[in-house]
C-alpha cells in the first residue's frame, strides 16, 4: 500500500520476541512517527500517548463495533457474539454502559471494601508467614478469585475456569497464531462453562450477575442482552486484574526504595497500583477502525482502516512522562491509558482499582521487604503481557 509520507516498518507486534517484551520495541514505534505502517499486518498504528488517547477518545472516527482485535466485524463473522460494550458504539453502547454503570457504582463498592480489605490483609499474613512463594498464582490469581466470582455471584463449581477463558478472549483480539492456538489449546471447557455460568438460573441472587437480569425485567434491556453483560464481566474481571495486582508486586520487589515510601505512607497504595499500569501495561495494545477518512498528526488514514493502539507504548512515551521507564509511586499518572480512555474505558476499572489498593495497603502494613528469588516468567498473550510466575521472598514488619 502507498502510505504516502507515513513511515513503513517491519515490525510485528504479534511475533512471540515481541510480545515476551515488548517495550524493547517500543521506543521505535514512537520515533518513526504519530502514525506508522506495519507492512506485516497490513495495518495502521500509533504508539505515541498524544495520539493514542486522542484516538481512544474519538469514539466516531475511531469505532469499535467493527472489533477492537484485528478482525474486521463488517467483513467477518465473529469468533463470539460482540460484546455490548467493548464492542459497540453508541447508541447501543451508552444505553448499556448507564445499566452497567448503576450496578457498578462507588456506593456497592463501599458497601463491599470492608470484607476485601479484611480478606487481602488475611491473605498477606498467610503468605508472609510462608516466607518464599510464587506471587501470581498464591496472591494476584488468588485474591481476585476470592472476591470476584462471590461479587458477580457466579456458582461455585467450576470457577477456575475465569482466567482461561480471560486468556481466550484477550489472544482473541490478535492473529491466529502459535500464541492464539497453543493458548486456546484444551480450554474448551472455559468456553462452555462461561455460556452456562452467564445463564440466569445459574447465578445467585445479590450478585451482579443478578442484577442485570433484573433489570432486563424492569425492559431496560433484553434477557438476551443481559446474558452478554454478564459475559462482559467475565470476560475483563479478572486476568486484567491479576496481572495488574502482579505488575506491582514486581514493581515493588524491583524497586525496594519506592516500596519503602509506600510502608511510610499507606496513602501512596492508589498511587502504587496506578503507577504500575502506567510502568507496565496489563492491556497492550487494542485495535480500532476508522469510520470515516481523517487525517492525524498530516498523515491520511482512509475510512475502513485497522489501527492497532499501542497503550503500553503510550503509556512510557517520554513526550508525556519525565522518565517514563522509570517507575515511582509519588508520579501523578493522571490521564494514563492503562484502563483505555473515553466512553470505551474499562468498566471494571473501580473494581480493580480498589483490589490493587487494598493488597498494596496489606503489603504497606505487614511487609519490611520484598525480593525477587528469581527471574518473573511471562505467559505469552496476543493483547495482555501477563505473568506466569513471580518467585518473591517476603519478610515480616
Amino acid at each position: 500500500m502507498n502510505t504516502g509520507s507515513i513511515a513503513s516498518l517491519d515490525i510485528d507486534p504479534f511475533d512471540e520476541a515481541f510480545l515476551a517484551d515488548p517495550y524493547a520495541h517500543h521506543a521505535a514505534l514512537r520515533d518513526a512517527g504519530p502514525v506508522v505502517w506495519l507492512e506485516p499486518l497490513g495495518v495502521y498504528a500509533m504508539a505515541r500517548f498524544d495520539e493514542v488517547q486522542s484516538a481512544l477518545r474519538n469514539h466516531e472516527t475511531f469505532c469499535s463495533s467493527r472489533g477492537v482485535g484485528l478482525a474486521d466485524f463488517s467483513k467477518e463473522e465473529p469468533f463470539r457474539p460482540p460484546s455490548l460494550l467493548l464492542e459497540a458504539d453508541p447508541p447501543l453502547h451508552d444505553r448499556t454502559r448507564s445499566i452497567m454503570n448503576r450496578i457498578v457504582s462507588l456506593k456497592a463498592l463501599k458497601q463491599l471494601r470492608p470484607a476485601w480489605q479484611a480478606k487481602a490483609d488475611a491473605l498477606i499474613a498467610k503468605l508472609v508467614s510462608k516466607g518464599q512463594f510464587d506471587a501470581v498464582p498464591e496472591l494476584s490469581e488468588a485474591f481476585p478469585m476470592m472476591i470476584f466470582p462471590d461479587m458477580i455471584g457466579l456458582a461455585d463449581e467450576g470457577r477456575e475456569h475465569l482466567i482461561d477463558y480471560a486468556t481466550i478472549v484477550f489472544n482473541a483480539f490478535g492473529p491466529r497464531n502459535r500464541v492464539f492456538e497453543e493458548g486456546n489449546a484444551g480450554k474448551e471447557a472455559a468456553i462452555d462453562w462461561v455460556a452456562w455460568a452467564c445463564e440466569r438460573q445459574n447465578l445467585k441472587r445479590g450478585g451482579w450477575g443478578m442484577a442485570l437480569y433484573e433489570a432486563a425485567d424492569r425492559g431496560e434491556c433484553t434477557p438476551e442482552e443481559a446474558g452478554k453483560m454478564v459475559r462482559s464481566f467475565l470476560s475483563a474481571g479478572v486476568d486484567t486484574t491479576v496481572n495488574g495486582i502482579g505488575h506491582m508486586v514486581l514493581a515493588l520487589a524491583s524497586h525496594p526504595e519506592e516500596f519503602q515510601k509506600l510502608r511510610e505512607n499507606h496513602k501512596l497504595a492508589s498511587r502504587a497500583f496506578e503507577e504500575s499500569l502506567r510502568w507496565d501495561s496489563t492491556v497492550q495494545t487494542f485495535f480500532r477502525t476508522t469510520a470515516k477518512d481523517t487525517e492525524v498528526a498530516g498523515s491520511n488514514i482512509p475510512e475502513g482502516s485497522k489501527v492497532l493502539l499501542f497503550l503500553a507504548s503510550a503509556n512510557r512515551d517520554p513526550r508525556k512522562w519525565d522518565d517514563a521507564d522509570q517507575f515511582r509511586i509519588d508520579r501523578n499518572v493522571s490521564g494514563h491509558v492503562g484502563f483505555g480512555f473515553g466512553i470505551h474505558q474499562c468498566l471494571g476499572q473501580m473494581v480493580a482499582r480498589l483490589e490493587g489498593e487494598l493488597i498494596g495497603e496489606a503489603l504497606a502494613k505487614q511487609v519490611s521487604s520484598i525480593r525477587l528469588t528469581g527471574e518473573p516468567k511471562r505467559r505469552l498473550n496476543n493483547t495482555l503481557h501477563a505473568l506466569g510466575s513471580l518467585p518473591v521472598e517476603m519478610e515480616v514488619v
